[in-house]
């Protein structure tokens, strides 16, 4: 299914709260830290060479590194491709790879479905695989999907299992690959993107093509200033960032933020601050991480290193890597060795394996990985001990089978049982993977999980994340406690679920937030409490109402270019009750990426709202011709229907929703709905029925069996239905007021 994963979450629930009227604040939150949004001129950028004279070994050791190739001018030098007139084919497109002029061409599909020849004007990357990047005269630059393997020495398929259309955001020519918003910002140096939203136009500028080590150490100016002026008598002033003083969690910090999924909040990167003043991690969730937080899609390295006891015991990047070469500091498990004692682990009584073999590599079971784009292997970095035990449960992977690819998770925990016994470590992943996975008793776990700070934050996070799935007043009463955390990460996470309640009554505790030392926490905070404006609020709060707001409209604007950005533009607009503006936004999202249906959704449901219902029809049916297999949007259109009084083409689009997603007990209850309407009592019985055999204690469709046995006059069948409803949900005087009802037709 291609729905791309958004960098918000809309509204999907009601809450179930009374309203509160008073106002808290905290010590806590009194210590908002006032990062500057200023641009460091590129001139305060030296360069490599500035570096070289008096850092020659660091210098030697980053020269011909991945970052130092990060992204480089196309010429004879750079160029790893063959370009001697060479075809390649997949996916029905034929693209042809040639010279001229001293120049690097290709040709192939274009945005407007037509072959035309593109100039290369950069490479990008230089192993596993090479891109290539052609520019486009609204200034766009765009990655090839067609790559050149390093190894193989051969073009190849970047996605060869997915046709894409050239009208798709996913085309190389569209915002799947655009080099301006998906890659600038951490393969140059001091980079600005430069977004024109009226004409979806870029005038990017960066001070240094690469990845330089003023990327890292930040503008050499300042520091060559104080070298040069005092000589032998200089002393390290803080004038650099990432040195041998840097602690190592906040050396973590400074890499994440080219290092990890996330969206952005600032402008540009100016070095001050923190990770998350300048942007927000995706944290574990379905689609993007497995349920037990190992890597799935393309989290890059942050994600599962904050999840591991190497982040929470201070080790950090520079303990394995070189800082400038990127490479290992030793091969094999000399690496761990560092740390970990070779006699007690280094031998068969731990890894089982035979000595030598990959199976006695320590990375092979506590580092297992997977292939991105293509080639590109990369290593989980959360350090974990497989556990069989948790693939069974979750379908989660483990090392075991990932290197016996012949044997099942069967087989992996009968031979791990018989190695290391029963797995007796309590990972984090227990408490969150069955919330993930749909655990109708998974919320216990989640608080457990999110209160006990021995686990990492970012299990802690997710785990607060993940708990709108489970919407009730109790639930609501634990979550308004994380607001108070003292982790920034949990913070932001609480006010992104509480981001799924629609519903004004929280709005109150948000407030203290606005003084958040995080700007990303600052940032969402606004958005929680975009319903009322400035006038509305406490006087306490107004003057930082109107900081916070010109951060926000920021964040707004360097994520316009996305269709997530301009949605949440549009969610700003609805929450402030200018359901036109919306409109507008959410139009202007599918502008870029016209297959983004969540997108589509929510504005088919405003459409609808706004009563312009022939759109809102035509959306829905868009949706479904797009994804055909998708029940919610069948159910949603059913829902429009019916109350349009279409009641027999409402029926259609319901049976529908069931045929693709049977396990759905809220469509059957509809559907039994849409039968008695139409005076098909059988047939809502029947449906009612089918449904309850999913979910035996179904509070609405025991209600409508109920209803639907009175209407046919089996009273017997009725109070016996009601009598249930009444024992499972004492609390409800309406099922007491029906069964009496029933008691008298005697």
């Amino acid at each position: 299914m291609r729905w791309i994963v958004l960098i918000l979450t809309f509204s999907l629930f009601l809450s179930c709260k009374n309203g509160k009227s008073e106002y808290i604040d905290t010590q806590s939150f009194t210590k908002k830290k006032i990062i500057s949004t200023h641009l460091i001129p590129d001139e305060h950028f030296l360069g490599d060479e500035a570096c070289a004279s008096c850092h020659k070994a660091q210098f030697k050791d980053w020269k011909g590194s991945h970052h130092d190739k990060a992204m480089q001018v196309a010429n004879d030098t750079t160029v790893l491709g063959n370009f001697n007139n060479t075809v390649y084919k997949s996916q029905g497109i034929t693209s042809r790879f040639f010279k001229k002029e001293g120049g690097y061409y290709v040709n192939t599909e274009g945005r407007d479905g037509m072959y035309h020849d593109f100039k290369i004007e950069y490479t990008f990357g230089v192993e596993p695989l090479q891109q290539y990047i052609v520019k486009f005269p609204d200034g766009h630059y765009q990655c090839l999907r067609t790559a050149w393997d390093t190894e193989k020495e051969e073009w190849f398929d970047l996605y060869p299992d997915f046709k894409v259309v050239h009208s798709e955001w996913l085309h190389w020519s569209r915002g799947g690959l655009n080099w301006n918003n998906m890659c600038a910002d951490c393969h140059s140096t001091n980079v600005r993107k430069n977004y024109d939203l009226e004409n979806h136009a870029y005038n990017t500028k960066y001070a240094l093509i690469n990845v330089s080590c003023e990327t890292c150490h930040g503008p050499g100016k300042t520091h060559v200033d104080n070298v040069t002026t005092l000589g032998d008598r200089y002393k390290p002033k803080g004038d650099l960032k990432m040195t041998f003083a840097t602690s190592p969690k906040t050396l973590v910090d400074e890499c994440a933020r080219c290092h990890a999924r996330r969206e952005q909040y600032s402008e540009f990167y100016n070095f001050e601050g923190t990770f998350l003043d300048h942007y927000f991690p995706q944290l574990i969730a379905n689609g993007l991480y497995h349920p037990d937080g190992q890597i799935l899609d393309e989290v890059y390295v942050y994600g599962s290193f904050l999840q591991s006891k190497m982040y929470q015991n201070n080790v950090t990047c520079t303990n394995c890597h070189n800082p400038h070469s990127l490479e290992l500091k030793f091969q094999g498990n000399l690496l761990c060795a560092q740390c970990h004692e070779p006699k007690t682990y280094d031998v068969p009584t731990h890894h089982f394996h035979q000595e030598g073999s990959e199976g006695a590599k320590c990375i092979n079971c506590h580092m297992s990985g997977k292939t991105y784009m293509g080639n590109d292997y990369r290593r989980d970095h959360s350090f974990r001990i497989p556990r069989p035990d948790l693939s069974l449960k979750y379908g989660t992977p483990n090392a075991c089978t990932q290197c016996h690819t012949d044997k099942d998770d069967e087989w992996a925990l009968a031979n791990y049982k018989k190695s290391h016994g029963t797995p007796k470590n309590k990972h984090f992943s227990e408490l969150l993977a069955p919330a993930l996975t749909g655990d109708v008793h998974g919320f216990e776990k989640l608080l457990e999980l999110s209160k006990d700070t021995i686990y990492p934050e970012i299990a802690r996070a997710s785990a607060v994340r993940a708990m709108p799935n489970y919407l009730d007043e109790t639930v609501v009463e634990n979550m308004l406690a994380f607001l108070d955390d003292d982790s920034p990460l949990v913070r932001g996470a609480t006010i992104d679920a509480f981001s799924d309640i629609n519903s004004g009554d929280y709005i109150n505790y948000f407030l203290p937030l606005l003084r958040d030392e995080k700007r990303t926490v600052r940032v969402k905070a606004f958005l929680a409490i975009a319903s009322l404006n400035e006038f509305q609020l406490p006087e306490a709060y107004r003057e930082i109402y109107k900081e916070v707001k010109k951060e926000f409209e920021t964040h707004l604007d360097v994520t316009s270019d996305f269709s997530g950005g301009r949605a949440k533009k549009a969610l700003y607009f609805l929450k402030q009750g200018d359901v036109e503006n919306a409109i507008k936004w959410y139009e202007k999202a599918l502008e870029i990426d016209s297959m983004n249906n969540m997108i589509r959704t929510n504005l088919a449901n405003l459409y609808y709202r706004n009563k312009a219902i022939l759109k809102a029809e035509e959306a829905f049916k868009t949706i479904i011709q797009q994804e055909p297999n998708f029940a919610q949007t069948y159910y949603s259109y059913a829902l429009l229907l019916a109350e349009q009084n279409r009641t027999d083409e409402a029926i259609t689009q319901m049976k529908l929703a069931i045929k693709h997603m049977p396990d759905n007990v809220r469509f059957y209850y509809n559907l039994s709905l849409l039968y008695d309407k139409v005076g098909k009592l059988k047939n809502a019985e029947d449906i009612a029925v089918k449904g309850l055999k999913l979910d035996p204690n179904n509070e609405g469709l025991l209600y409508v069996m109920a209803y639907v046995f009175q209407k046919q006059g089996n009273f017997d069948k009725a109070r016996n239905t009601a009598s249930k409803l009444v024992e499972l949900y004492p609390r409800n005087p309406q099922y007491r007021r029906f069964l009496q009802q029933l008691n008298t037709s005697r």
